[in-house]
């Protein structure tokens, strides 16, 4: 136990097994389903029948370039190898040598950089993928389980790979990387507002990315301010959920526009970009599937587990959607406003898988959410709003029961001149 007592030393991790508080709520989260990529699962006899194709990736790899062979490769990773290992937490408690951990390197890195290569069609036509993309249920399995934080290999040797047999048109791997998973990070939208910025950002920075999980979380994140609450206060503990805010009249839209502010031209294009002005709470539209809660989970997971990170807009959006939704009845109000795509059957799904998302998760004072959070609880604190919300609900809940409560009125009014006048004539 004490043996390397003096030799031990601080290391800077990037690549982690997912703790115990996390992991518990759902462990198949984290746990890939048809590859292993990188030490921690490489024992995973049900992720056998994978390996086969990672040598036909290799195969493929290899023929890229003239001369290139496995000990030429080899010889390149081996110059990697400890600070590879440094990346990995407990990587001493798997006992792989050190031939084996460099062929692992090679084989699962080969496979990475080829797979993403083929996602952006460069090489082999559609006829000679090694995995067909119209095998859809393979396909999405395996973008799954690279996007898993105990299922990566460090960027940099990624990018060696990649240099090692890169063409003279070919894009960067960072960018063939996160262009690879749009279906994650929305790049769809992204581009259609422009913003190439981060994609720039990415392919020159390279170097400052941990692993393919990393390079997401840069391009999902980008152009988020960082924000810190000037208020010592744990508000955003007790927010109502989405019920209790739409019955003291808090409103709920997909944009900025709807607040009427029609000097305000930006449009939402961050996950992130939750605000509540003047009654009015604003949540960009977002999907959930069958993918989503992996997703989700890996990336706090990794925010929660580096120091690095901040701030953590995963974790805090989690904690924050963790308390507006408590049951089916704000899922369906929220789906109903346009703010909730989702094909996952129910509601109560939907509200399942926010409800336990946040178990495990720590939030700090810089809390991203800290100020809305207030907002809104100061606006239902108001008996006032409260007093109007019932009021619209009970009498105005629609064109028929406004009309009808309107009538009312009316005949109430006329009713009460009708007793005044007669009154009047007969006291003359």
């Amino acid at each position: 136990m004490f043996e390397d007592l003096y030799n031990s030393s601080i290391t800077s991790n990037t690549i982690f097994k997912v703790n115990v508080a996390l992991r518990e709520s759902n462990p198949d989260a984290y746990t890939p389903k048809m590859v292993s990529i990188g030490p921690y699962h490489k024992k995973n006899d049900q992720l056998r029948s994978m390996e086969k194709s990672k040598l036909l990736y290799l195969r493929r790899f290899l023929k890229r370039k003239e001369g290139l062979d496995m000990h030429s490769c080899m010889n390149e990773l081996q110059k990697l190898e400890k600070e590879a290992l440094n990346c990995y937490d407990d990587i001493e408690d798997l006992n792989i040598g050190s031939d084996e951990f460099c062929r692992m390197l090679l084989l699962d890195g080969c496979f990475v950089v080829e797979f993403i290569r083929e996602r952006c069609e460069i090489g082999p036509r559609r006829e000679d993928e090694i995995i067909k993309t119209n095998i859809g249920c393979i396909y999405n399995q395996i973008l799954r389980d690279l996007m898993l934080l105990e299922n990566q290999l460090p960027f940099f040797v990624l990018n060696k790979l990649h240099d090692m047999t890169t063409q003279d048109d070919e894009l960067p791997l960072a960018i063939q990387a996160v262009i690879s998973f749009p279906f994650f990070v929305d790049l769809e939208n992204m581009i259609e507002q422009h913003i190439y910025e981060p994609l720039i950002k990415i392919a020159t920075n390279a170097g400052n990315i941990k692993h393919l999980l990393h390079a997401v979380h840069i391009l999902s994140c980008h152009g988020n301010p960082t924000k810190r609450s000037n208020d010592d206060t744990t508000c955003h503990m007790f927010m109502p959920n989405a019920t209790e805010l739409s019955e003291a009249g808090v409103r709920f839209a997909t944009d900025r526009k709807s607040n009427g502010n029609k000097n305000n031209n930006s449009d939402m294009t961050s996950l992130f970009d939750i605000k509540f002005e003047d009654g009015l709470m604003t949540i960009p539209c977002f999907q959930v599937v069958d993918g989503t809660e992996a997703f989700l989970r890996n990336l706090i997971a990794y925010e929660q587990q580096s120091s690095e990170v901040q701030p953590k807009y995963f974790s805090d959006f989690a904690f924050f959607m963790d308390h507006l939704i408590d049951s089916d009845k704000d899922v369906n109000l929220l789906r109903r406003k346009g703010i909730i795509k989702h094909w996952m059957g129910e509601d109560k799904d939907v509200s399942s898988l926010f409800n336990k998302i946040g178990n495990g998760v720590t939030v700090y004072s810089t809390f991203y959410y800290d100020k809305e959070c207030l907002r809104a609880s100061q606006h239902c604190k108001k008996k006032r709003n409260r007093m109007k919300a019932n009021l619209l609900r009970n009498y105005c809940s629609s064109p028929c029961v406004g009309a009808s409560t309107a009538a009312a009125i009316i005949l109430l009014l006329l009713t009460t001149i009708q007793t005044i006048l007669a009154f009047t004539g007969s006291v003359r």
